[in-house]
């Protein structure tokens, strides 16, 4: 069993209720168990003239493989209306492996820990809800060095 945590972004058709489908989704693949999720987050868009994006991590327990999840969780973005036209275009879901345990993947289809990650507020910030204070990812560095060189500009905190 690992612990493996998943980002979850959407901008598209009521986001907060992508998100809350994409979470019951998850709640049900074979093999998991949902642990947690964040709160949910607004940020802007990395392409400017998008909608804002409401964001979420989730952390699952579970004895996937790492490719059989990405089959999963790519199956739930497309049962959710999910086109894939353009690279970071707008999506009613986006769900992404960010780490799996304590091992890093690297397969042509999926690197975790997720590779811009530690550049992203809107996942280090939900993903800080859901680990220890100390949380070290699998190359060495925890999450508050992460923390300290991605500030918290940009994003809103929703309410529950």
């Amino acid at each position: 069993m690992e612990r493996i945590y998943i980002g979850m972004g959407s901008n598209l058709a009521a986001p907060a209720q992508q998100l809350r489908s994409a979470i019951d989704a998850l709640a049900h693949l074979p093999g998991t168990a949902l642990a947690g999720v964040s709160a949910f987050y607004q940020s802007d868009s990395l392409l400017p003239g998008q909608p804002r994006y409401t964001n979420a991590v989730a952390a699952l327990d579970g004895t996937l493989a790492p490719l059989a999840l990405l089959d999963a969780l790519q199956t739930i973005e497309n049962d959710q209306g999910r086109e894939r036209v353009e690279r970071w275009g707008p999506r009613t879901l986006d769900l992404d492996i960010l780490l799996f345990g304590d091992r890093p993947i690297d397969e042509p289809r999926l690197k975790v820990p997720h590779y811009q990650m530690h550049l992203r507020a809107f996942v280090l910030y939900p993903l800080a809800e859901l680990v220890p204070a100390d949380f070290q990812l699998p190359d060495g560095q925890t999450l508050s060095e992460l923390l300290a060189a991605c500030p918290f500009v940009g994003l809103e905190r929703l309410p529950l």
